[in-house]
């Protein structure tokens, strides 16, 4: 039974529809409006013949392009084995390994780019080494090539835990049926189990191009500014918010983020990757040999210590006092953490500030359009979940470009504040670009949640509100903290629309506090500590996140066991009253930029 619309709900959907066409729909057409803009009103592609007809562009879109797909690449080079070893065999430490995979996520990819330099740079840790017991050294962070070496570290867990996902839920007979008909190792891997896990892959890919093809910092950081996100950023803040060129680049940028999303869905159409039952009920993982395992130990160690270089180079520099020529720090100070609190405790501040604010609307507004699409009949809410999940495919410099320009002018109601010059901004930025990460979670908890739970409470007098109230939102609370933190998270390491958009040192977040610190070299001990503290802050949020839903779930188990002790622990097959939900590749959970 889904309820019809009634004119609170009809007010709701125009309100939510209002904010998203305000902060997402009008400024980004903008930006795409004047890109095909003559200036008085008519329609050229003059823009895109002078962004064609100058080398420089032309050799930026080509290394935008190059780079996001060498990532991808490597990226898989990464991933695909962690996961398959991991899953399909008898691995001891599998869980550690994979959490310890995910760990990249949780650092901003242009702070691990200065540690990566530290320890991979020319005059870096291994290379002094290399150089001193071989005399070679290996050119990992020059120019394109440090980009993506820093991209494909920092990304490659999205390629991770969706294929992680996909190889649990393939059916484990289908596997040894083909190992019956002789097929074994590479052959095995290449004709049935890799194809079968294809919609995990290319949803992870698809995100890992997204998000290198729009990433600001790390070029910035490693002076790599003949990439397409740069080259915006550098045009919009020295020529002006009026650069038609700019407008193209950022047209450019949501054309190929849109393309790769489309090209990843449309790459699945027409196939049937169904199975007749989960793997991870059925599967027999196949034991190693002695002499496999030693090698695929020490292929996956030697990932892990690359993957996690960062952190340990990003925790030695906050310490280092002099680090320089040197395969470790000369000597080690707490005065670079006592610079940050004396300097910008502010940051900190302002960082909890936004990504709360954020984090809320986006729970707020993801609970709202999971209610009207699950729950009503109304018109058109399936647009509402297609224009708020369309955030992801549009990259933080564009929306920031599209609110400079389309709110210029703008003052705050009653006052002469002019809307740009303020946090605010920054504020809806981050939320609007987090909310198709809350938006998921609070679709897939309203999923779970059986409508005859619903039609008691109503059968039993309770109004539509007081249902909501009393019976839907603490059965998705789960769901709704998820989102939150998913959300508070990634926007605490946002840089890309916050550069732009960040007016005064009295508005800037820790993000912005990092990259102004990592400008010069006396400012990296400083800037390392802001970027561990912020690390440990996502970190934080992260186990906070899996403690309180770990202790939801055993909560419910507990209170099924009192009211039924002879019931299993176990979930209940599915019934028609509350149909099952069966776990599918994540496609929007990267919380760095």
């Amino acid at each position: 039974m889904h309820a019809r619309p009634s004119p609170a709900t009809l007010g709701v959907a125009l309100l939510i529809a209002a904010l998203l066409a305000l902060f997402l729909i009008l400024p980004v057409g903008t930006v795409v409006l004047t890109a095909f803009d003559d200036g008085a009103g008519g329609f050229t592609l003059s823009h895109f013949t002078g962004f064609f007809g100058q080398s420089l562009l032309r050799e930026s879109f080509a290394n935008s392009l190059a780079v996001s797909l060498l990532s991808v690449l490597f990226a898989s080079l990464i991933a695909v084995p962690l996961a398959y070893f991991t899953v399909r065999f008898q691995f001891r430490g599998a869980i550690l390994i994979q959490t310890l995979g995910v760990l990249p996520l949780i650092m901003p990819p242009f702070v691990g780019a200065v540690a990566l330099q530290l320890i991979f740079g020319t005059n870096g840790s291994v290379n002094l080494l290399l150089d001193e017991w071989l005399g070679w050294r290996l050119p990992l962070m020059q120019g394109l090539t440090g980009v993506v070496f820093v991209e494909s570290i920092h990304y490659f867990p999205f390629i991770l835990m969706n294929l992680t996902v996909a190889l649990r839920n393939i059916d484990g007979a289908m596997e040894e049926s083909a190992l019956n008909l002789g097929a074994r190792g590479w052959r095995l891997f290449r004709r049935v189990i890799f194809p079968l896990a294809m919609p995990g892959f290319l949803a992870g890919a698809a995100l890992v191009f997204i998000k290198v093809f729009d990433d600001l910092g790390t070029p910035l950081v490693l002076g790599t500014t003949n990439m397409l996100a740069p080259q915006a950023y550098l045009r919009i803040t020295s020529i002006g918010i009026n650069d038609p060129l700019g407008y193209v680049i950022a047209f450019i940028m949501i054309g190929f983020s849109i393309l790769a999303l489309w090209l990843s869905a449309r790459a699945m159409r027409d196939r049937d990757y169904s199975t007749a039952q989960k793997g991870g009920a059925s599967l027999q993982r196949r034991r190693l040999s002695p002499g496999q395992a030693l090698l695929a130990y020490g292929w996956i160690g030697l990932v892990l210590l690359v993957v996690l270089s960062p952190h340990l180079g990003l925790l030695l520099l906050s310490f280092a006092r002099v680090w320089s020529f040197s395969v470790l720090p000369d000597a080690f100070t707490l005065q670079h953490y006592g610079t940050v609190m004396e300097d910008a405790a502010g940051m900190v501040g302002n960082t909890l500030l936004y990504c709360g604010l954020a984090a809320f609307l986006d729970v707020a507004l993801g609970v709202a359009i999971a209610y009207l699409m699950l729950r009503t009949r109304l018109a058109g809410r399936q647009w509402l979940d297609f224009a708020a999940s369309a955030a992801l495919a549009i990259p933080g410099v564009v929306l920031a470009i599209g609110y400079l320009r389309f709110f210029r002018g703008a003052k705050i109601p009653f006052t002469e504040i002019y809307l740009t010059q303020t946090w605010v901004l920054i504020m809806i930025a981050y939320a609007v670009r987090r909310l198709p990460y809350a938006l998921r979670s609070c679709v897939a908890a309203l999923q779970q949640i059986s409508l005859s739970l619903e039609e008691a409470a109503q059968s039993l007098g309770a109004t539509r509100a007081r249902t909501i109230r009393r019976v839907v939102l603490p059965l998705m609370a789960g769901g709704i903290l998820a989102g939150f933190v998913s959300s508070f998270i990634t926007a605490a390491v946002e840089l890309s629309a916050t550069l732009l958009l960040t007016t005064a040192e009295s508005q800037a977040p820790m993000s912005y506090g990092i990259y102004l610190y990592m400008q010069s070299v006396s400012g990296r001990g400083p800037g390392a500590a802001l970027g561990v503290l912020a690390v440990l802050l996502v970190a934080a949020g992260t186990f906070a996140s899996h403690w309180m839903l770990e202790r939801g779930t055993a909560n419910e188990r507990a209170d099924a066991l009192a009211a039924d002790p002879a019931a299993p622990i176990a979930p209940a097959l599915p019934s028609a009253a509350a149909p099952a939900v069966q776990p599918k590749p994540i496609l929007s959970s990267e919380p760095a930029e």
